[in-house]
């Protein structure tokens, strides 16, 4: 004969059922739909936190402003991690905890979201970290990362091909010593093989600093045909600052990261002309495509100050946050999760994400820019 199932066996799916009902009416039956950032709003990586905040805000006021999303408004909360790596972690958990977020959007920096993903304070809760800022390839792999743009492995290896095909192949890396400059500089020897392309020195400068006077030097002795900035924006500034009064010729090519805004504003129209970067998003100026027609026409009407080029970021990982809401089972973040890695994935406006393949970020698209004479962006 066979056993008859005990009562507690019988009740254990209708008690789970019963949890994902409540948790659903808990997300359902709010006031407000949640999105929580944590990022840099003070510190040397305050101007990029405040940057993608300004973008998503932007975006999420707009869905507000034409009523919301399934009849609610979608607020942004944000906490202060001054971009260290164990006040991330705290902070996330303190904002799960306290405001049920359904999302968190724009986390900054390859060492943070490394520290999110070992904790595994994510993956546990399935909460998606939309618009990840990095484009390291451990924060690509990590369960619940949510990476709107191409990797740096991809960004150096087209910056490589690059460079062959105009005959530079003597090249210097500078970049900043921790997750984020060790993958960008394991994609350079990488890419180094590959291609016809020579490192002729490489040079560090410590996190959340922006003294890059010894990576200067270093350079000025290599003297490089091009260098590569495997760094941050204020840092890159330091750089080409030092590096140009110095007397240094090299091409400089910064990396997607690094806000040409800010660098044209720091060190003026003259000492950047001819500084080059990679796009691993559309530029502002790419008007051709719907989401830049849209980011173009709202921040026109903004008073934000913190706007940049870099704000396209945070603008199109809202989008996809958006998106993912209105197509959600439940306002739940398993649920949200899901929709977001769709296989037909989540066109923003002539700009496609697709996470659906594990360990690849939603995109791709590597292209240059160069500041030109007075300041001109020329592709």
């Amino acid at each position: 004969m066979p056993a008859v199932p005990s009562s507690s066996t019988l009740l254990r799916p209708l008690r789970l059922a019963a949890v994902a009902l409540l948790a659903t009416l808990h997300f359902a039956t709010r006031a407000d739909i949640v999105i929580g950032q944590v990022a840099p709003f003070s510190g040397p990586q305050a101007v990029t936190g405040q940057a993608i905040h300004a973008g998503a805000k932007l975006y999420l006021d707009s869905v507000n402003a034409a009523g919301g999303v399934r009849g609610q408004k979608v607020k942004l909360v944000t906490r202060d991690d001054a971009q260290k790596p164990e006040d991330t972690v705290r902070l996330v958990k303190e904002l799960m905890v306290a405001e049920s977020p359904v999302a968190m959007i724009g986390t900054v920096g390859t060492a943070n979201l490394e520290a999110l993903a070992k904790d595994g304070v994510l993956a546990k809760a399935r909460m998606p970290m939309v618009g990840a800022v990095s484009g390291a390839t451990s924060v690509a792999r990590a369960e619940g990362m949510f990476v709107v743009k191409a990797r740096y492995h991809d960004e150096v290896d087209r910056l490589f091909e690059n460079l062959t095909n105009l005959g530079l192949n003597r090249v210097g890396l500078v970049y900043q010593d921790d997750g984020l400059g060790q993958d960008v500089l394991a994609g350079a020897n990488a890419a180094a093989q590959r291609r016809t392309v020579t490192l002729v020195d490489t040079a560090s400068y410590a996190r959340n600093t922006t003294d890059t006077s010894a990576a200067v030097t270093r350079m000025l002795a290599a003297k490089p045909q091009a260098i590569f900035l495997g760094a941050t924006t204020a840092a890159a500034i330091d750089f080409v600052t030092r590096y140009r009064a110095a007397g240094g010729t090299a091409q400089l090519y910064g990396m997607s990261i690094i806000d040409p805004d800010l660098v044209l504003k720091k060190i003026g129209a003259t000492a950047a002309r001819g500084y080059a970067f990679t796009t691993v998003l559309p530029l502002p100026a790419d008007n051709k495509r719907a989401v830049v027609r849209e980011y173009l026409a709202l921040s026109a009407e903004s008073k934000d100050p913190n706007l940049s080029t870099r704000s396209l970021e945070g603008f199109i990982a809202a989008k996809a946050v958006v998106s993912a809401l209105k197509r959600a089972a439940r306002l739940a973040p398993d649920a949200v999760s899901e929709a977001l890695s769709t296989p037909e994935g989540i066109d923003v406006g002539n700009f496609t994400l697709n996470f659906s393949q594990k360990g690849r970020t939603g995109s791709a698209y590597v292209d240059f820019a160069m500041l030109g004479t007075d300041g001109k962006l020329v592709r």
